[in-house]
């Protein structure tokens, strides 16, 4: 890809940070978010000055059980791919799919000269270029955290923080109208796994006048502090020591850190270690290459070996533990997978909770692995076997006492999590007036010292259907919902477009909607508003497949409603007759002969 990079990386010497000095500006800084405000995913925010535009972060939002077939929600770059001249570079917080999942969706669309990642994100983005075949839409640089980048307006620093992937950082922005920090998804732990957070660096940004902070709020409604990653595998020592038999445990596949702490508990028990799912086995290659794992290869078996092994002897590292259908613990609690049968004595540890909207799908898992006689443990209040990455509410008090930020924009959270932080925030250090709990698309324009809302941009959420990244999929995803909770009716119109009039009474088909044979006074009635509606119609001189098309729709679906008390997805089809005085191609050709 030959691009011109907008952002250089900065000398030692101007490393130092420097206060910024707000003088009269005849131009101000926006900022705004794509996705990630008034729900949890889709993390894309935009800083915005003069004829510069930096993103940071650019992650995907995971369907719904209520949008079916949909693989996944970006947001709508219209604004972003009718400024592309003006984008310097996108810079990453992190590698988890909320903050980069989007990439490929977003390259497909708009010209990125340059993304600058940890090293895990990185190599994480990378791999899913591969996938999509976009490995040269763009140059990727891995920064540190003493880097320093450096555009015409801009200058970009990192601040390490604690998350439960490693390689976390925040981000600082300076502008002309004022310092901006975002700190991506973090926690503070005392006694981490991986890095440290740099709490020195965010204090020198927060001493050099920060004036509008834009913090996680994932777990705004959670009080205290969120536990620490060390208190948690002490938990599931336990568990592991009490084993009888097997020992499988679920877990996210981004949580590095804790796949090197069981592993060091399976070569403390002497046990060995089966990895079982692909996007599992696809992470601890990456990290493996990068040296995050810690590991003696002759502790791993493969999964055709398992039964070689005695089953106290055996711990299996698996996906699945958000419930998800075709995820390997899934097909363990169906016992449809290949090479792992659930047996009385096996343990298995849910070393995660259930994302929002998951909880079912997590609770019917438990109950076939339950039933198959295999003890199960989940995490709850008295049986800590999992930490969230991300900040409660004293952390975040925390946050704000360390940055004491002028203006305050809660971002990553539902709608009343935003409300609670910037709560949280006013009975620190900040001013009410100045939090600003907004939706996707709300900007913030800064500018002499002043912040306040401007104009709104589209922020709709574009939904990707299987391999179409075309993004026009909501009216399907309607469709579907429809169908699935309502049903279809097809009303199938025949006429004869030479004399206007219909040549058979209409048809009707239900599929999901009634039991026919016990409906026969709906078809019929249905027949009847139908016919009634298309003959009027074919009485006047505006006939149009598309008119008859709606005048079925607008007559027959309250009856239907009435009668049945469903809005079922009505499709009508028309048969025109063909004209039989028009000679067909061939009878014209034996004329000329």
């Amino acid at each position: 890809m030959e691009t011109k990079d907008k952002f250089i990386k900065a000398a030692n010497a101007e490393k130092i940070i420097k206060r910024v000095e707000i003088k009269n500006n005849d131009k101000p800084t926006t900022v705004f978010a794509l996705g990630g405000l008034e729900e949890i995913g889709k993390n894309t925010y935009v800083i915005e000055y003069d004829n510069e535009i930096m993103i940071i972060d650019a992650g995907v939002k995971f369907a719904s059980e209520n949008e079916p077939g949909i693989s996944a929600i970006v947001p709508d770059y219209t604004y972003l791919l009718e400024n592309q001249d003006k984008i310097t570079g996108l810079f990453i917080t992190h590698g988890h799919e909320d903050h980069i999942g989007g990439i490929p969706y977003l390259l497909q669309k708009v010209k990125i000269p340059a993304i600058y990642a940890p090293e895990l994100a990185a190599e994480l983005i990378k791999e899913k270029l591969k996938d999509f075949k976009l490995q040269n839409a763009t140059n990727i640089y891995e920064y540190v955290e003493d880097d320093v980048y450096k555009s015409k307006h801009m200058t970009v620093r990192f601040a390490a923080v604690n998350h439960s992937i490693p390689d976390a950082f925040g981000i600082h922005v300076q502008t002309p109208n004022g310092s901006i920090f975002s700190t991506g998804d973090y926690k503070f732990d005392w006694t981490p796994l991986g890095h440290t957070a740099n709490i020195q660096r965010m204090s020198e940004f927060g001493e050099q006048g920060l004036e509008l902070l834009l913090a996680d709020s994932t777990n705004a409604e959670v009080e205290g502090y969120t536990i620490g990653e060390k208190a948690v595998m002490l938990n599931i020592d336990s568990h592991i020591l009490q084993a009888k038999g097997r020992v499988i445990i679920a877990s996210f596949a981004s949580n590095v850190h804790r796949f090197q702490e069981m592993i060091l508990l399976a070569k403390k028990y002497s046990k060995r270690v089966v990895i079982v799912g692909w996007s599992l086995e696809r992470m601890i290659k990456v990290i493996k290459n990068l040296g995050h794992l810690d590991i003696d290869e002759k502790m791993f078996i493969k999964q055709t070996d398992i039964d070689k092994y005695p089953k106290n002897q055996v711990i299996v590292i698996c996906t699945g533990s958000q419930g998800e259908p075709m995820a390997a613990l899934s097909k363990m609690a169906k016992q449809e997978h290949k090479f792992m049968k659930i047996v009385p004595g096996d343990t298995v540890i849910f070393s995660s909770s259930p994302i929002p909207g998951n909880r079912m799908d997590v609770e019917h898992v438990v109950n076939r692995l339950t039933k198959l006689g295999a003890r199960v443990i989940t995490n709850s209040s008295s049986n800590l076997i999992h930490t969230s990455g991300h900040a409660s509410q004293e952390e975040q008090k925390l946050l704000f006492s360390i940055f004491k930020p002028h203006y305050f924009m809660p971002m990553h959270g539902e709608y009343r999590m935003l409300k609670l932080h910037a709560e949280t925030a006013t009975k620190v250090n900040v001013k009410k007036d100045n939090t600003f709990v907004i939706a996707n698309g709300d900007t913030i324009v800064m500018q002499n010292g002043l912040a306040k809302l401007g104009k709104r941009i589209p922020a709709d959420a574009v939904y990707i259907d299987g391999k179409d990244s075309t993004g026009k999929a909501s009216n399907v995803i309607k469709e579907r919902t429809t169908l699935s909770k309502e049903g279809l009716i097809i009303v199938v119109i025949s006429i004869d477009s030479k004399t206007n009039k219909m040549c058979y009474p209409p048809k009707i088909i239900s599929r999901g909607c009634f039991y026919v044979k016990d409906s026969f006074n709906v078809i019929n009635e249905s027949i009847k508003i139908v016919g009634n509606s298309v003959n009027e119609l074919l009485k006047t001189n505006k006939v149009t497949f598309h008119s008859i098309k709606q005048s079925v729709r607008e007559s027959l679906s309250p009856y239907i409603f009435r009668a049945k008390r469903r809005n079922p997805l009505i499709i009508p089809v028309i048969l025109n007759k063909v004209q039989e005085d028009k000679p067909r191609a061939k009878e014209k050709n034996e004329d000329k002969k």
